[in-house]
């Protein structure tokens, strides 16, 4: 079992922009950031594949959000710049330890979640 552990959520205007930690208790090949938001299904945000190896991102986020990792602590990190109403979401950090995609269901280990609101 690995952990996860994320945070860095809050409240911003449109516009503005968070910064989102997530520390796994191991390394981790595929880490990746996903976002639900009520009465929607959950949906890839960003992906990282070996420590910035790759990189893959929602279209809709895409120049907007960069994720990014600190190596020696198993961290990654997803800058939300130029935030928008429709951002506003529970945000998950997964990870696994070969390779996972664009699915949810195909992750292993999952953070608790950390609310990001946007407001116009």
């Amino acid at each position: 079992q690995v952990q996860v552990v994320e945070s860095g959520g809050g409240s911003v205007q449109a516009g503005g922009s968070l910064r989102l930690s997530c520390a796994a208790s191991e390394y981790c090949y595929s880490m990746g950031w996903f976002r639900q938001a009520p009465g929607k299904e959950r949906e890839v945000v960003a992906i990282d594949y070996g420590r910035g190896g790759s990189a893959k991102y929602a279209q809709s986020v895409t120049g907007r959000f960069t994720i990014s990792q600190d190596n020696a602590q198993n961290t990654v990190y997803l800058q939300m710049n130029s935030l928008k109403p429709e951002d506003t979401a529970m945000y998950y950090c997964a990870a696994s330890r070969g390779w996972s995609g664009t699915d949810h269901s195909g992750w292993n280990y999952w953070g608790q979640g950390t609310q990001v609101t946007v407001s116009s």
